[in-house]
């Protein structure tokens, strides 16, 4: 991977979507990101990566909303195709080099989508700058002690590969390489010291948590809804049946289902578009929420 600054900058040589793949510098790092054409003016919604990997396997889900929300999908620095900082980043180093990224392309306020360790960034991001985010959608957040140590966590992620389309292998191997095994091991640790469920239980903004009933990476709905019951807060949390860990890449056509209802403030009703054996039902609905009711 390139170091802070490389003047490398090298487009990959088949867009990977229909969003235009960009570079710009955050901090001196040549920081890679995918855009999409809406105008400027449109609600921003930007895509945050998972643990190693990049804002590809994102790109499925990312591309069905490009035409609602000025969509942004970067590569956080250090991960997939961006440059390495001279220091590496933890979950707040990530969450600062977000709004950095914000910052360099003009945004003031967007939506945060994460899939895996993106939560953990979009809840601290929530923490330092309460007024810079919308809404915050958590896709799988994992990182918490069910995920600790790091030998159950490397169980979960095998397991979960056997769920997951082949499809994502292709997509997801070149980034792991990229990260590498010191990475791996020096974010895990980070993670591990991170309180996500203090700063999850802290937000105070419309919350959309999104779980897979196949993903052996997160608890049992049942935990997750004792979870979101200790906050009295706009949280809504959905179960995309049969659906495992990097649902933004393998039930593209449920999430965004579930993502544009949440964010109109309407029931959520399985996607009619997405025929198949995944199906999309709330299991909670805080209490500062829309009843689902609502029109």
């Amino acid at each position: 991977m390139p170091r802070s600054g490389s003047a490398a900058r090298k487009l990959p040589k088949r867009p990977a979507s229909a969003l235009a793949e960009r570079w710009t510098t955050v901090d001196g790092v040549d920081v890679f990101y995918r855009e999409s054409a809406t105008p400027v003016d449109t609600p921003t919604m930007m895509h945050v990566h998972g643990f190693g990997l990049s804002g590809r396997y994102l790109l499925p889900t990312a591309e069905l909303l490009r035409d609602e929300f000025h969509t942004l999908v970067p590569d956080l620095p250090g991960f997939g195709r961006s440059a390495r900082p001279p220091k590496p980043l933890d979950v707040p180093g990530l969450a600062h080099a977000a709004a950095r990224f914000l910052d360099d392309r003009g945004v003031e306020t967007a939506t945060l989508v994460g899939n895996s360790m993106g939560c953990p960034v979009i809840c601290e991001f929530a923490y330092h700058y309460p007024e810079r985010i919308d809404r915050a959608i958590l896709v799988s957040p994992a990182g918490g002690r069910h995920n600790q140590p790091l030998q159950r966590a490397m169980q979960q992620l095998a397991r979960d590969g056997l769920r997951e389309p082949p499809a994502l292998v292709s997509v997801a191997t070149p980034d792991y390489l990229r990260f590498g095994v010191p990475s791996t091991v020096r974010m895990f640790r980070a993670l591990t010291r991170y309180p996500s469920l203090d700063r999850l239980l802290a937000l105070r903004i419309p919350t959309l948590v999104v779980l897979g009933s196949r993903d052996p990476l997160m608890p049992g709905p049942e935990r997750v809804r004792e979870i979101a019951q200790k906050t009295d807060n706009h949280v809504l949390v959905v179960v995309i049946e049969g659906a495992a860990h990097a649902i933004n890449f393998s039930n593209p056509g449920e999430l965004a289902n579930v993502i544009r209802l949440f964010m109109a403030d309407k029931p959520i009703v399985d996607d009619p578009q997405s025929p198949g054996d995944a199906h999309s039902y709330e299991i909670h609905r805080g209490t500062l929420h829309p009843p689902s009711s609502a029109a």
